[in-house]
C-alpha cells in the first residue's frame, strides 16, 4: 500500500504533505500522535497546511482519530484502508503507546428503537507486555 495509491483511490489531489502524512502512518504500523507524525514528516510544513491535510484525510475516511483522553490523541490509517475490521485499541500507561488489537473485535451493541450508531470506540488502558516484563 502506497500513499499515492490511497490518494488516487479517493480522488484526492496529491500534495507532498498528504503523501508524507500517509507515508509516516504506513511506516509506523500503529497509531501515533500528531507530534510524533510531525517529527517523522519530511519537509517543513506550516501549521495550516499540516492541519488541512489531516482534516482532508480524516474527512475522506483515510485516517481515523483515536482519542485516549482529553490530553492524548493518536492517528492511524482507517479500517477501510487497512482492510481491518472494527477492533479495540490498547493504551499503555507506562510507555504511552497505543496499539491496535485486531484480535479484539468491537461487538455490536443493541440500541433502543430510533437510535443509530455511527461510530464505536473501545480503548483499553493498562500495561503493555513490553512494559510488564
Amino acid at each position: 500500500m502506497k500513499a499515492i495509491d490511497i490518494l488516487n483511490q479517493h480522488n484526492l489531489k496529491r500534495t507532498s504533505c498528504r503523501e508524507g502524512l500517509l507515508d509516516v502512518l504506513i511506516e509506523a504500523q500503529r497509531p501515533i500522535s500528531e507530534n510524533q507524525i510531525r517529527a517523522l514528516l519530511p519537509g517543513n510544513y506550516d501549521r495550516t497546511t499540516f492541519y488541512r491535510s489531516f482534516k482532508t484525510l480524516e474527512e475522506n475516511n483515510i485516517i481515523h482519530k483515536i482519542v485516549v483522553d482529553s490530553q492524548f490523541v493518536t492517528y492511524a490509517l482507517a479500517n477501510e484502508i487497512t482492510h481491518r475490521h472494527n477492533h479495540a485499541h490498547f493504551y499503555c500507561h507506562e510507555c504511552h503507546k497505543v496499539q491496535c488489537l485486531d484480535e479484539v473485535p468491537v461487538m455490536s451493541t443493541p440500541l433502543p428503537e430510533g437510535y443509530e450508531a455511527l461510530e464505536k470506540e473501545v480503548i483499553i488502558k493498562g500495561i503493555c507486555p513490553e512494559c510488564h516484563a
